[in-house]
């Protein structure tokens, strides 16, 4: 692949989440935003503190940057573990989001409708899942995860399996969540969630870290560091680049970064970049550069 074609990553060194956010972003030099209908899929999974789910500030920031980027409207969309109206209401988000025009969708509260079928044929699921259709059908999809560990079985969590939650916990009686977290393919099976949709932006906070444990709890440090692509495979190689820089479990310092099952699947699935030959890390200013390089140089290990 020419450098012209690579696929970019941005990597925002800061400490400060609303202005990792606005480089991050801003460093792509792109608008899907612009007069679209815009659906945030945030990690809401529980109410921990952050990175144990996505930081208040780090989602007022991106609605912030979206309507200056000339969104027609944006709304946040998620299923959490526990009731999403309780995480939501005990993170304090729903006020921030109200006082910002930002629209609610609750997808725990969707009719049976609105859970679309996914047959995925080939896939490791039994008889395929089902998709929220709000994701199915957004103008723009904007993703923002965080960087960080998966101590039950999932390895790492980050924008790949970010979007488990745009899958239901039960529909119909049936329980999704006990099929991937009983079975040994939930890597591969988190990466073919990913194959009816794709997001339009995906922002990383990794301002801080979970090195090990996770995704609610775990071994916390200070990454200092906001991502930004348009390609979920690359920006998750990147951010396993970034777990073995800031020194991570055995599960991902162990082993070359496309070799891990969500990125191995993902990449079959033809979901985005295919090494870290396709990837371009940039830094947002000299001392993002520095970090950038040495994250960079991770990657290239493959």
């Amino acid at each position: 692949m020419n450098t012209s074609q690579k696929i970019r990553v941005i990597l925002a060194h800061a400490d400060n989440r609303a202005s990792g956010v606005r480089q991050a972003i801003g460093s792509l030099a792109i608008n899907p935003a612009k007069n679209k209908d815009v659906l945030i899929k945030p990690n809401f999974n529980t109410d921990d503190p952050a990175p144990g789910s996505t930081h208040n500030d780090t989602l007022v920031a991106l609605v912030d940057e979206l309507w200056q980027m000339g969104a027609r409207s944006v709304g946040v969309g998620e299923r959490s573990y526990p009731p999403t109206a309780s995480v939501m209401q005990a993170k304090g988000i729903v006020p921030l989001l109200e006082a910002r025009d930002v629209r609610i969708i609750d997808f725990d509260a969707l009719p049976d409708k609105d859970w679309v079928k996914v047959d995925a044929a080939g896939s490791h699921w039994r008889d395929g899942f089902r998709v929220a259709r709000p994701v199915l059908e957004a103008e723009c999809l904007v993703s923002t995860g965080c960087l960080k560990t998966h101590q039950f079985g999932g390895v790492f969590t980050m924008s790949l399996k970010l979007h488990v939650g745009v899958v239901p916990t039960t529909r119909n009686g049936y329980d999704y969540m006990a099929e991937l977290h009983g079975s040994p393919y939930q890597q591969e099976m988190i990466a073919e969630i990913n194959a009816p949709f794709t997001p339009d932006l995906v922002v990383l906070d990794g301002i801080d870290v979970f090195v090990d444990g996770g995704p609610a709890t775990g071994k916390r440090v200070r990454g200092d560091v906001v991502l930004a692509s348009t390609d979920r495979v690359a920006i998750d190689a990147a951010g396993v680049a970034v777990l073995k820089y800031l020194g991570s479990n055995a599960p991902i310092m162990t082993g070359p970064i496309f070799a891990q099952r969500q990125i191995a699947r993902a990449v079959e699935l033809g979901l985005g970049a295919a090494s870290a030959d396709d990837i371009e890390l940039m830094g947002t200013h000299p001392a993002s550069q520095n970090f950038c390089d040495r994250v960079a140089a991770i990657l290239s290990q493959g």
